[in-house]
């Protein structure tokens, strides 16, 4: 019985953490944040938020490295996912961390589609799924050409 909790233990571990994309940046966190909202904005979409982590942790006296989220999304992606499970809506609008790392370069993370969407009635290999993460990988790879 004690194996089998420990089995059931594991299994769940290893399905709640996902593989998050990790792309390296060759601008500071603010110039990285920057060029991702303008090639969102660029590209039709909507920033929701800008959440800067940091300023929060000193607002409460405390200190972390720069990492600052943006929040944004597109109708037109979001939609798609939507009409597959409405519950999509939990996991959208899209998400982007860019944050310094240990060594003190910049770094941008984000969840891939089939992560965000799992456990919903969206299949891994649905055009919503593509076209997310193309979205993703294009939009921040133009974020570090647009400064």
């Amino acid at each position: 019985m004690k194996n089998l909790f420990a089995t059931a233990l594991i299994g769940l571990s290893s399905t709640a953490i996902a593989e998050n994309v990790v792309k390296s940046s060759p601008l500071s966190v603010a110039e990285t944040i920057d060029g991702l909202e303008a090639a969102v904005t660029g590209a039709g979409a909507t920033v929701f938020a800008r959440v800067d982590h940091a300023a929060g942790a000193e607002s409460v006296g405390k200190s972390i490295p720069d990492a600052t989220l943006l929040i944004f999304g597109n109708p037109a992606l979001g939609t798609l996912a939507m009409e597959d499970d409405l519950r999509a809506g939990l996991v959208l609008p899209l998400r982007v961390l860019a944050y310094e790392d240990a060594d003190g370069n910049t770094q941008m993370t984000w969840s891939p589609a089939e992560d965000l969407f799992a456990g919903l009635d969206i299949a891994p290999d649905a055009e919503v799924v593509a076209k997310v993460n193309g979205a993703l990988n294009a939009l921040t790879d133009k974020a570090m050409s647009a400064n």
